[in-house]
């Protein structure tokens, strides 16, 4: 068998003939192999099989020490991370140890190469740095051997894959055929990957790095390294969407990560926000973000910088949707790029006072802005405000960042009688609502202000004492900005209590105690 390159359809024969013999025959006999997922040997318990769909009993039975000694005689040596293969095939056997080393427990991943997988994708992959997130056993591995063989097969392209946990290439010193022409690097144990990711760029000029589970800070600036060196990465990391990397302070800056900044009051006012907010740190690594949601769906973000920075001004995110149909067809739901995020006057809670808005009547001569867009969001907010023609007759003047140089004289001159002038960033509905808010309801935007103050003095405090620390109760939007700079500073958060007392509480990583 070791001069011999195994068929795919034979592959899973040998895994059946690693295991003790009265549990192999019994697997044998079963008719739906081909959805076999992992086979599971508990000492003490009795022998399971877990198919995509149901899970049974291969024994009455229980497992044995000279059960899971059979299988360990039968595989490859398991490496630092508990994990060991059969030589040119993708099966992973993992084990669990008791606390004197000793195996007590073993889970028989089936692996297999599933051709055609990276067609949902094809023309994503081709260029540019794609990453991979879904839930465990998704199929982000399968997808990354795919997209190996392609780029390397049919593009003609330099691949090599860092194989950490050899679950792309297979077990042994010959790679598994289903990775193509790619070249494979092992990684001897699991903190070694990112050396190892450096090394195949400085010593074998590859066009495409392929990686999966990216886990570790060093790994992700490896993974910036190699980028900014002209190299195409495609890599899975742990997490199953945007918003997790983006809470996940050893990942985040896959995306480009994020930090506080505290704007002058200019400069606030000019983009209708509150004055410290919450940016995007550096570009992203990758460019391309696919949340892998099942086998045949899949949602893309096709510019992460973009759709990061939109992120964390609140708005909606809405990627494109790609869903492999039973005949083969890719079906693709184009959606727009941000749906713009909506602003709605919270109700009191019960026994408390409703907040007075502002009456004054708000006379607004808008240039540059949308007149149309600006009176629906009036309308919808239902407060004192109207759009007039005329600037003689406003008594606010309301402009875009970019019509700032070149107003006429008029506006000029108004602004010299004492009328206020607001400046909006974007002619979109989003920024007119901040502007509503910042007129008739400023403890918004004071509340706003005063909760990433508090959370970012808070978490400072938390990372010098090592003590949770309790914030004032918050709106959900100010609780979801506060959780992100307890994230940024590294530390767990927690919303307690009910509205409207709902509160943060900053807590120190279990390290701390």
């Amino acid at each position: 068998m070791a001069g011999d390159i195994p068929e795919m359809a034979d592959e899973l024969q040998l895994l059946l003939d690693v295991l003790p013999p009265h549990i192999r025959e019994k697997l044998e006999s079963k008719e739906n192999l081909s959805s076999l997922v992992e086979i599971v040997l508990d000492l003490g318990r009795q022998p399971e099989a877990r198919f995509e769909n149901s899970m049974e009993d291969l024994s009455s039975d229980q497992v044995t020490h000279d059960d899971i000694n059979y299988v360990v005689s039968h595989i490859g040596t398991f490496s630092e991370d508990n994990r060991a293969g059969i030589e040119r095939t993708l099966h992973r056997i993992s084990a669990i140890r008791n606390r004197t080393g000793a195996i007590i427990g073993l889970t028989c991943r089936v692996g297999r190469a599933v051709f055609g997988t990276v067609d949902i994708l094809r023309d994503v992959i081709e260029h540019g740095n794609s990453l991979l997130v879904g839930r465990p056993g998704v199929g982000k591995t399968t997808l990354l051997r795919e997209a190996a063989r392609v780029l390397a097969d049919d593009l003609g392209k330099r691949v090599v894959i860092v194989d950490t946990s050899n679950e792309i290439g297979g077990d042994g010193d010959i790679p598994h055929p289903g990775i193509g022409r790619a070249r494979r690097m092992q990684v001897p144990s699991p903190n070694r990957q990112h050396a190892v990711m450096i090394e195949a760029v400085e010593n074998h000029m590859p066009q495409v790095v392929v990686i999966d589970e990216i886990g570790r800070e060093a790994e992700a600036a490896a993974a910036r390294t190699i980028a900014e060196r002209g190299v195409q990465l495609i890599a899975t990391a742990h997490g199953n969407s945007l918003e997790n990397l983006l809470q996940n302070p050893t990942l985040m800056d896959l995306v480009g990560g994020i930090q506080a900044v505290t704007l002058s009051d200019e400069e606030a006012r000019r983009r209708g926000t509150q004055k410290t907010v919450l940016e995007r740190k550096a570009p992203p690594t990758f460019n391309v973000m696919i949340e892998i949601q099942d086998r045949d769906r899949l949602a893309v973000h096709h510019n992460v910088a973009d759709v990061v920075d939109r992120f964390l001004r609140g708005s909606h995110l809405e990627p494109e949707l790609r869903i492999r149909k039973e005949d083969g067809q890719v079906e693709i739901s184009r959606t727009p790029a941000e749906t713009e995020a909506t602003w709605v006057p919270e109700k009191p809670a019960a026994g408390a006072a409703p907040r007075r808005p502002r009456r004054r009547a708000v006379k607004i001569f808008s240039y540059g802005v949308s007149r149309l867009r600006l009176e629906r969001v009036i309308k919808k907010f239902h407060v004192p405000a109207t759009v007039v023609a005329e600037i003689d007759r406003a008594n606010l003047i309301l402009t875009l960042k970019s019509q700032e140089k070149r107003q006429p004289r008029d506006i000029r001159e108004a602004e010299s009688r004492g009328i206020p002038r607001y400046v909006l960033k974007s002619n979109t509905t989003t920024q007119m609502e901040n502007f509503l808010r910042s007129i008739f309801y400023p403890e918004d935007f004071e509340g706003e202000e005063a909760g990433l103050k508090e959370a970012q003095t808070a978490a400072e405090t938390v990372r010098e004492h090592g003590r949770p620390v309790e914030l004032t109760p918050r709106t959900a939007q100010v609780r979801r900005l506060q959780h992100l700079i307890a994230e940024k500073f590294g530390l767990r958060s927690a919303s307690i209590g009910k509205d409207p007392h709902r509160r943060v509480i900053i807590q120190p990583e279990e390290s701390y105690f």
